[in-house]
C-alpha cells in the first residue's frame, strides 16, 4: 500500500515559532504572527495539495477557529485536497451531523474526511455546555457513530440510547462517497469505539515500541468485532538538507520557549483527562528541556508549550525517511504531519522527503501522473480574502 501523507492547517495561527495551545490551552501569543485568516490558510493548502499531500488536517476547541465553517471556505480555493475535519460528537445531533457530513461531500466534490473528537478535558467541555464525564463522552460516541453510521447507509434510525435520541431519522440525500472516519484514543473505552466504528485509528508520535504496543491492542480488538482498520500517526517535522541544520532549526525553536510559558502550559497539561496527553507529558517528564531526544530523530520539544501532538520527526531528508518507514514497518500507513511555519516546512518535507520515498516505490503523488490521475488544472485564487 503506498503512504498516504496529510498536512495540517494551523486554524490557530501560525508562526516561525511554536504555536501553543490545545487541550483546554489557549493559543500563545506567537499565534498572531500568521493569523489563520482564509487567504493564508488557503495558501498552505494549495502547497499542500501542489506537494501531494491527500488531506490536511483541522483541530477543534475555544483555542483556533471552527473547522467546518473555515475548511468549507478553503475547500473552494483548492482542486483535489481533502480536509480531515474535527468533528465533536455531543456539539450537534447524529442526524445533523450526518447531514452536515453530506452536503460538505457534494458541495466540495467527496473530500471530507472526518477526524472525531471525543473530547478529553471536562472544564472545556463544559464551556460548551457539555457536562458528561469522560466515560460517558466516548458512550455518547458510540452511539453517535452508530447513528451517523446507518444514516449514511440510507438507513431509517430509531434509537434510545443512554445519551442520544433520534426517531425516524433518515437522510434525503446520501454522502457520496461515505467519508472515512479517523479517531484516536488510548484510554481501554476510546479502544473500543474504535474498533466498533472507525477506518482509521490516529495515534501521537509516540517512540516506535510504544506504537507497535497501540497498534496491537487496536488490533486486536476489532478483530473482535469483525473488522479490520488501518492505522496513521500525528507528527511535526523538521527536516533540512542535513542533520545539524534540522537540530539547529529545533534548538532555534526551544531558545524561544519562555519558562514561564512552559511553566503554566504544562500546570495546565497536567490536569488533563486524556490518557493520550498524559503519555505525552511523560516523553519529556513534564516539562523538562534534558533528553528530548527519545528516539533517533523523534523529538519531544514541542510538547513543551503545545497540548496534543508534541513530537516532531528531525533531521536531514533520508533521516527522516528512514524514520517514515520505521513506522510504516509497524503497521502506519498515514502520516498527518505539521511544522513551524506550516507553509515553509510543507515545502521542506514535500521537496525533501517526499522524492525519497516516491523513489523506493513507498509513495506516489496522488493527485499526478505517477498516480495515473493526471495533473490537475491550477484554478486561480480569486476572491481568498472574503
Amino acid at each position: 500500500m503506498s503512504l498516504t501523507f496529510h498536512w495540517f492547517l494551523p486554524t490557530n495561527g501560525d508562526s516561525r515559532h511554536v504555536v501553543g495551545g490545545g487541550h483546554g490551552s489557549p493559543a500563545t501569543a506567537s499565534g498572531r504572527d500568521r493569523p489563520p485568516t482564509v487567504a493564508y490558510l488557503s495558501q498552505i493548502a494549495r502547497a499542500a495539495e501542489d506537494l501531494g499531500f491527500t488531506g490536511a488536517l483541522t483541530p477543534t476547541g475555544a483555542w483556533c477557529e471552527d473547522a467546518w465553517l473555515t475548511t468549507a471556505m478553503v475547500s473552494q480555493n483548492t482542486e483535489r485536497l481533502k480536509f480531515l475535519v474535527a468533528f465533536r460528537p455531543g456539539f450537534v445531533s447524529p442526524t445533523l451531523a450526518a447531514q452536515m457530513a453530506s452536503t460538505f461531500q457534494r458541495q466540495s466534490g467527496g473530500r471530507l474526511l472526518l477526524n472525531v473528537v471525543t473530547g478529553g478535558e471536562s472544564h472545556e467541555q463544559r464551556a460548551y455546555g457539555d457536562f458528561l464525564d469522560k466515560d460517558d463522552r466516548y458512550r455518547r460516541t458510540d452511539e453517535c457513530l452508530h447513528v451517523v453510521r446507518e444514516l449514511w447507509q440510507g438507513r431509517t434510525v430509531d434509537l434510545e440510547g443512554d445519551h442520544l435520541r433520534v426517531a425516524d431519522a433518515r437522510l434525503t440525500r446520501l454522502p457520496d462517497p461515505v467519508p472515512e472516519v479517523y479517531f484516536g484514543g488510548s484510554s481501554p473505552i476510546a479502544g473500543r469505539v474504535a474498533a466498533k466504528h472507525v477506518d482509521v485509528y490516529l495515534t501521537w508520535g509516540e517512540p516506535p515500541a510504544a506504537v507497535a504496543e497501540k497498534i496491537a491492542w487496536i488490533r486486536r480488538l476489532a478483530a473482535e468485532e469483525g473488522r479490520t482498520l488501518r492505522f496513521g500517526i500525528r507528527l511535526h517535522v523538521i527536516t533540512r538538507d542535513t542533520s545539524a541544520q534540522a537540530w539547529a532549526e529545533a534548538h532555534r525553536l526551544l531558545d524561544g520557549f519562555d519558562q514561564e510559558t512552559v511553566r503554566s502550559v504544562q500546570a495546565g497539561l497536567a490536569r488533563s483527562e486524556s490518557e493520550g496527553q498524559r503519555r505525552m507529558l511523560a516523553l519529556h517528564g513534564g516539562g523538562s528541556r534534558d533528553a528530548l531526544e527519545i528516539h533517533p530523530n523523534l523529538w519531544a520539544g514541542i510538547g513543551l508549550v503545545r497540548g496534543g501532538a508534541g513530537t516532531a520527526l528531525v533531521g536531514s531528508h533520508e533521516e527522516v525517511a528512514e524514520r517514515i518507514k520505521e513506522y510504516h514497518a509497524l503497521g502506519i500507513d498515514e502520516f498527518v504531519l505539521s511544522g513551524y511555519p506550516h507553509l515553509e516546512e510543507a515545502y521542506w518535507f514535500g521537496e525533501g522527503v517526499l522524492p525519497r520515498l516516491r523513489t523506493e516505490g513507498l509513495w506516489a503523488h496522488p493527485f499526478r501522473e505517477e498516480a495515473g490521475q493526471g495533473t490537475p488544472p491550477q484554478a486561480p485564487l480569486a476572491g481568498v480574502g472574503r
